[in-house]
This record gives structure tokens, C-alpha cells and sequence, in this order.
């Protein structure tokens, strides 16, 4: 057990915070003294509404948070009944000549249309869907919301802090941290750019120091290339109160990956989660693949705007899961991908972390000794 300004806000052992899109991860997560957190970015309400039931039915009253987007900008029309006409058609003439060339067939008309229009009800991120899933998430016991991709909306901090619930949010730079300090969120996640997904510029090393620094005494959780116990060690010997992991998950057993998907993550390394606006049309960072080098080849059109980039690259992405072409699939991943070697499990992973966290604090404790 360890005491933290986050373990006793949250009432939990380990200063843990695991980030995931599957709620079986979230669950293992909170049973093992950390704390879990839905990704619901890519939920549709019915399915944000099933996956909370079933985390509080097997969660056993542990703490849990979910992730909220609140886009700081995203596409105007996005709203619109039906997004997929917002695509232009020159976009999905360039994604369909590379599917194509690689030889990857298509997916039947049927399941084509149908996985069209679930990707775009997914994907339509605007506030009043944000609106939507705060309104889910608050009909269950959940201890934690956090705020990604710009500040919440101070509404929304009033109406979560009315239920006595912390309010979190993702930043990668000390002037988003002083806005969302402003704003009056409870707890930072300051991600460096060696997270997988949306990231900044600034790395892990540099960037929590600093905001630590600039927000005290407003607790920090660092995120952003962790996966390790040293890491989560170096990571409090910086000042802050917990670390925030995502990507190690992804090779556990619990994660929503299949396990031709996690061979690819395995076979990975850490040079290999690159930055690219391919997937998302924002800055994430993800797994190389034939599919994100063909955005960077000259006359490749330049990404659209969040989300019509999501909603256009959907169905080709698809067909190359279907088709077991993973060579062109690509999936958000930090660079602790270079560390993830073969399948384990959330509890062989938090007890990995605490095991190593306590060698690397030893280690600095006995050279400190035999310096004086």
C-alpha cells in the first residue's frame, strides 16, 4: 500500500490509474488496489450504458473513473444526421486505391452499411454528444471523470462536483495545465509524448516537472511512457502523486485486442508507435503500418478534421481486420510498446510495477547511502 494525495482522494492502495477501452481491464484494475478508467470516446450511449452496468456488477463497490471527450475543436457539421456525406470524395478515393492495390477485398455490401453507420454515430464528438455520455456516466457510482482532449466545460465541472465527484484532464503542455487548473478540475494526468493516442510535443521527463511545478499543490498523475516499475519510480521521484498508464494493457489478456493483434503489438518496437494525423486527423500516436506510411507518401491528401478523419478511414480498416491483413491495421500504442513482449495479465502487471518500483527506489537509496 501506498499513501498519495490520489489514493486518499480516491480511497484506494496503489497510485495506479489504468486507462483502458475494455471494461474487463478497468475491472481487474480497481480489484488489484489501482484504479481503472473507461475510455468512452468510441461508445455509443447504448454501449457506454451496457459497459458501466456490467463494471458495477463486477467491480465489487471498487473505485472507478470514466474518460470523457470535450473536444476543444472538432468538425462544425458533425452533427449532422448523416457525417458520412461530409467526407469528401476525393478522401475516399486516395484510402480506397491503397486497400485496393494491397489486394484486400471488400467487406459485404450489407455489413459494409452497416458497420458505416455505427462507425459514424460513434464518432459524432460534438457537446451535445459529450452532453450525452456525462448524463450516462452520472447514473452510475463512478468516482472519476475525466476530461480529454480540451477543458471541460465549467457547466460540467459544477454539475460533477454537485455529485462529489473528482473531476480529471488530460494535458500535454503547462498552459493547458494552468486551464484546466483554472477551470477547477481536482487532479491533472500531464502526458508526455511517448503515450499512445492524442499527444503533444513535449516529453514525459520534461513536461511533469514542470506542471507539477506550475499547478501545486493540485495533484499530477504522470502518463506517458509507462509501463515498468523504474519508470513509475522516476515518475514519483518527480513530484507527482500517481502515474496514469494505457498502453501496457494492451497486451494482457483481459485487453479488447484479438491475439493476431497483440502478436503485431509483441513484435513491435518502440520506434514503431509513430505520430501521424492518419487515423484521427489530430496528432496520435499509433502503430506504423503500411496503411499510416501511405498518408505520408507525396500527393497523399492531407487529413481531415477531427472526426471525419475517423469516419472515413473506418471501413478500410475493417476490411483489413477481416481480412487478417495486419500489416495494414493500426491501433493507438505509446513507445512502452517496445517493451511488451508476450501475453500477461493486469494483476501479473500491477505486481510487476510494485515489485520493480521497490527495487528502483532501494537502489537509489543505497547509493544515496554510500554517498555520505
Amino acid at each position: 500500500m501506498m499513501r498519495t494525495p490520489v489514493t486518499e482522494m480516491f480511497g484506494i492502495e496503489l497510485p495506479v490509474f489504468a486507462f483502458s477501452h475494455c471494461r474487463d481491464v478497468v475491472v481487474e484494475a480497481s480489484r488489484a488496489g489501482g484504479m481503472g478508467v473507461l475510455g468512452a470516446a468510441w461508445m455509443t450511449p447504448d454501449e457506454l450504458e451496457v459497459a458501466l452496468k456490467w463494471i458495477d456488477e463486477k467491480i465489487g463497490g471498487r473505485p472507478y473513473g470514466v474518460d470523457l471527450v470535450f473536444p476543444g475543436t472538432f468538425a462544425a457539421d458533425a452533427d449532422e444526421d448523416d457525417p458520412q456525406r461530409l467526407v469528401p470524395q476525393g478522401h475516399r478515393d486516395f484510402i480506397g486505391k491503397v486497400i485496393d492495390r494491397a489486394q484486400i477485398p471488400p467487406l459485404p455490401a450489407e455489413d459494409a452499411a452497416q458497420f458505416n453507420r455505427e462507425n459514424a454515430a460513434k464518432m459524432r464528438m460534438t457537446p451535445l454528444e459529450s452532453e450525452r455520455a456525462l448524463e450516462i456516466a452520472l447514473r452510475h457510482p463512478v468516482k472519476f471523470v475525466v476530461g480529454a482532449m480540451g477543458v471541460p466545460p465549467k457547466h460540467v465541472i459544477d454539475r460533477v462536483h454537485a455529485r462529489g465527484i473528482k473531476v480529471g484532464g488530460l494535458i500535454g503542455a503547462v498552459k493547458h495545465a494552468v486551464r484546466q487548473r483554472d477551470a477547477g478540475v481536482d487532479v491533472l494526468i500531464a502526458q508526455g509524448s511517448e503515450a499512445g493516442g492524442h499527444v503533444g510535443r513535449i516529453s514525459s521527463m520534461v513536461l511533469w516537472p514542470q506542471v507539477v511545478d506550475a499547478v501545486a499543490p493540485l495533484p499530477v498523475l504522470a502518463a506517458g511512457g509507462i509501463g515498468r516499475g523504474r519508470q513509475f519510480a522516476a515518475a514519483m521521484a518527480l513530484g507527482v502523486a500517481g502515474v496514469w498508464c494505457g498502453s501496457i494493457w494492451l497486451g494482457t489478456r483481459e485487453s479488447e485486442l484479438n491475439p493476431e493483434m497483440k502478436q503485431r503489438m509483441f513484435g513491435a518496437a518502440s520506434e514503431d508507435a509513430v505520430v501521424s494525423e492518419a487515423l484521427t486527423g489530430k496528432p496520435c500516436r499509433i502503430l506504423k503500418s503500411a496503411y499510416t506510411e501511405a498518408w505520408d507518401q507525396p500527393g497523399a491528401p492531407k487529413p481531415l478534421t477531427f472526426p471525419l478523419q475517423s469516419i472515413l478511414v473506418g471501413e478500410p480498416l475493417r476490411r483489413a481486420e477481416r481480412a487478417h491483413r495486419l500489416d495494414y491495421w493500426t491501433y493507438a500504442v505509446g513507445q512502452i510498446v517496445g517493451d511488451m513482449k508476450s501475453e500477461t495479465s493486469v494483476r501479473q502487471i500491477f505486481a510487476d510495477l510494485l515489485t520493480e518500483y521497490v527495487a528502483a527506489v532501494d537502489h537509489v537509496t543505497e547509493l544515496t547511502a554510500e554517498a555520505e
